[in-house]
């Protein structure tokens, strides 16, 4: 048996965790900073990495405690080292390393898009994994950072297959809730207020699927473009109200077919690469995949012959547990990290994966 606390410290949630065996999460515990960063409109790096430094310690405590654990218990010590705020990774990278130094523990450094895609399988998903006929998995990573599709056969090996080619989706729903005014984070605010609407009132573009009649390049034809959706709605906002401000049915209507158009990009590009690519599953991951309007209709529209995984709410958002659960397959093949490892703030090419149990990593 082995108990792995895990740090995660990207963006504007500190989190620790404590998972045994890669799958049995014990204890999640998450300080957030919305308050902190709502009056700004967005993620300060530079704040958020302040206020890691003051949260760290308690939501230490609160993990170890939650899972009935000490120190003295724990096997090692995972960290997300990247992709990320640079300020906000440094704290919790440099946290860790002081724990495993002082404790004498391995050091896992943890790539936070991956770890995203594991999250999908915490709990109970050690038998999906194992299984042969799950695979390929096709993994929609879609957050504030991220709108990419990795597709990962059943030697571990991976391949991104599609990503953004500008903004990220949830970028996207954060920046339109800004300039409807509807607060920060925008995400849940969006997916509150569309479902008081019409998602058919308003048609907003679907770029780079060929719904406006123009065909898709070879090149971009599993790749995602937000941008023209986010200038359409300003430009739909400057038409409808002249002081940029609308209210009652026509913002629900407006919400609402914003958001059907995000979500319909998302579920066209993952179902056409899950059948071109003969999927057997799909994974939906991140921050968006809390979205109720994208759950429902990819459930609607994958394939009756294709297992579709969607990450629990919980472990959707920035987690420990997901760091910590993936950080249980490396140790298991005496994969650790030096205490000399490094941050990064981009995504690196992924061509492999270390939680698939069906290959001999």
């Amino acid at each position: 048996m082995s108990l792995i606390l895990g740090i995660e410290t990207s963006c504007d949630e500190t989190s620790a965790a404590v998972v045994r065996d890669g799958y049995q999460v014990l204890s999640n515990s998450v300080a957030s900073q919305i308050a902190k960063h709502a009056v700004h409109g967005g993620v300060v790096p530079e704040l958020a990495a302040r206020e890691h430094l003051v949260a760290l310690n308690p939501v230490l405590s609160d993990a170890l405690n939650a899972a009935g654990v000490t120190m003295r218990d724990i096997d090692a010590v995972a960290v997300t080292n990247g992709p990320g705020l640079m300020p906000a990774l440094l704290v919790g990278l440099n946290f860790a390393k002081g724990l495993a130094a002082s404790h004498k523990l391995p050091l896992i450094g943890i790539n936070h898009f991956i770890a995203h895609i594991y999250a999908a399988f915490l709990d109970d998903g050690a038998g999906r994994l194992e299984a042969p006929e799950s695979y390929p998995i096709l993994a929609l990573v879609v957050s504030g950072g991220h709108t990419s599709l990795l597709l990962i056969d059943d030697q571990g090996r991976a391949r991104l297959i599609g990503y953004t080619i500008d903004d990220a989706a949830g970028e996207a729903l954060d920046k339109a809730a800004k300039l409807l005014g509807l607060g920060y984070p925008g995400g849940p605010v969006i997916d509150r207020i569309a479902t008081l609407g019409n998602a058919g009132h308003f048609n907003f573009p679907r770029p780079l699927t060929g719904s406006a009649g123009k065909a898709v390049p070879e090149e971009h034809k599993f790749n995602f473009s937000f941008s023209g959706v986010k200038t359409s709605l300003l430009y739909h906002v400057a038409r409808l109200s002249d002081n940029g401000h609308l209210e009652g049915p026509l913002l629900n209507d407006t919400v609402s077919s914003y958001q059907e158009a995000v979500v319909d990009v998302l579920c066209r590009k993952t179902i056409a690469a899950a059948k071109e690519f003969k999927a057997a599953s799909i994974v939906v991951c991140g921050g968006v995949a809390c979205n109720s309007r994208l759950r429902t209709l990819i459930a609607e529209e994958a394939p009756k012959n294709v297992m579709l995984y969607l990450a629990q709410r919980k472990y959707c958002t920035d987690n420990a547990a997901m760091v910590a659960g993936l950080a249980w397959h490396f140790l298991k093949n005496d994969a650790v990290s030096d205490l000399g490892i490094d941050a990064f703030a981009r995504l690196p090419m992924i061509t492999q994966v270390p939680f698939v149990r069906v290959a001999e990593l």
